[in-house]
């Protein structure tokens, strides 16, 4: 078997929440970072959170508004 092929395992790597929550955990990496946590997730604490993130809803309704104005336009023969 070949010798110092696995990553280096960190048993106290940090998490930091998005909503500023922060623990430790095991990890090949140091540190990370991550959106939704068991600390603000909706299963856990029973409150609907809706996160838009960077307006993603309204660009597809506006991707759907050009699309309905496409298909209600006539092709020209030509």
């Amino acid at each position: 078997m070949r010798a110092n092929i696995h990553p280096q395992y960190h048993t106290d790597a940090k998490v930091v929440c998005a909503c500023g929550n922060t623990f430790t955990t095991g990890s090949t990496k140091p540190e990370m970072h991550v959106e939704i946590c068991s600390n603000c997730h909706p299963f856990y604490t029973g409150k609907q959170n809706l996160l838009d993130t960077a307006g993603t809803i309204e660009k597809f309704k506006t991707r759907a508004s050009k699309a309905r104005k496409k298909v209600a336009q006539p092709k020209s023969k030509a």
